[in-house]
């Protein structure tokens, strides 16, 4: 998890008061440290300000953000948060098409794939992302946001400026963007929460980049558009079919997933879902010769005084120790009392 922000405008050229756009993107910037603690970093180019703040998985040392490719005497540069999956097959695909890479990073290959497809990138990505780049150039920015919408990333346009984060707290630093709930706000966090409306900031002129869809901002306006959607087809697999194909995509799914420079850990809660994903991810970290780390979550004294509910009608601890044992993980039991939790 890391985290983007940053603004644009096309009314000046913010290189003539570079140390002004610095300190302000640079306090956006520090509103979301705790999603990326290891490295932080800003960007100041003719018409936009970003910052970064980094969760070093891949390549941790080489591969900073916001990066920044000179092309032909003109900057593209990359404000990214998530992850591509298909990292490695997009890279050697751009190197038969003469790009060299600096990095093994995931990062790298987002912005070649831009510099290269332009707006076409998103039918290539396999993964979950946010972004912002920007293509000095064209003089505008392109910016996505992973099919599910599993990344987030909200925006806001204020004084002829586009003002965009991952979370709505960095916004809420730049001058003149007030946190002011409005009316379809108080529908959401009264209605559906805590989940919202799709696209909904909660707060007035705060909007989110809905879930598979991408744009651009320049000087001729903003726009938004779908890249994907979900479709409903018709199931021709007959039974074994079907079974081989979603253990196929299942298992596919989990260990591209694994690809990191760093440890890998599951949250082991011993239901269905973190059973299947630890299961998997120990059987392919086993085969290289390494146990996987999983850890639980408890409340002290929870045996004791667990009450079985229609929500949850067994503990879990029992299940936790079940699968630690069929997939043979290195576990640690984590607890909390009640009292910290008060606190």
């Amino acid at each position: 998890m890391c985290g983007i922000a940053g603004y644009v405008s096309f009314g000046e050229d913010f290189r003539k008061h570079r140390l002004l756009h610095a300190t302000q993107v640079a306090k956006m910037g520090e509103t979301l440290v705790h999603r990326g603690p290891d490295d932080f970093d800003f960007y100041v180019g003719k018409h936009v300000a970003f910052s970064h703040t980094r969760l070093a998985v891949m390549d941790p040392e080489r591969g900073k953000q916001p990066m920044c490719k000179r092309i032909a005497g003109y900057d593209h540069v990359l404000v990214y948060n998530g992850e591509v999956y298909n990292a490695d097959e997009l890279r050697e695909e751009l190197k038969k098409k003469g790009y060299l890479f600096e990095t093994t990073s995931d990062t790298e290959v987002v912005l070649t794939c831009y510099i290269h497809y332009k707006e076409k990138m998103v039918e290539y990505l396999n993964g979950i992302y946010s972004f912002v780049i920007w293509n000095e150039r064209e003089n505008t920015i392109f910016f996505c946001r992973d099919r599910l919408g599993v990344k987030p990333l909200f925006y806001t346009r204020c004084d002829y400026c586009l003002v965009f984060g991952s979370e709505i707290k960095a916004l809420l630093q730049y001058p003149g963007v007030e946190p002011v709930v409005a009316k379809d706000g108080w529908q959401s966090i009264f209605g559906i929460g805590p989940a919202r409306i799709e696209g909904c900031g909660i707060y007035k002129n705060i909007y989110e980049i809905l879930p598979g869809h991408c744009g651009t901002y320049s000087a001729s306006g903003f726009v938004q558009k779908p890249y994907w959607q979900l479709e409903a087809k018709e199931v021709t697999d007959t039974y074994e079919q079907a079974v081989e194909k979603v253990k196929y995509l299942l298992e596919d799914s989990i260990i591209r997933q694994l690809a990191s420079d760093v440890p890998i850990c599951t949250l082991l809660s011993g239901g269905l879902d973190s059973s299947v994903v630890s299961a998997v991810a120990a059987r392919y970290l086993k085969d290289k010769g390494r146990v996987l780390d999983t850890y639980s979550f408890d409340y002290t004294d929870n045996n004791k005084n667990f009450k079985a509910s229609n929500f949850q009608p067994e503990e879990d601890r029992p299940y936790v120790e079940k699968m630690v044992e069929h997939i043979g993980s290195s576990h640690t039991y984590l607890e909390c009392a009640y009292e910290e939790l008060y606190d």
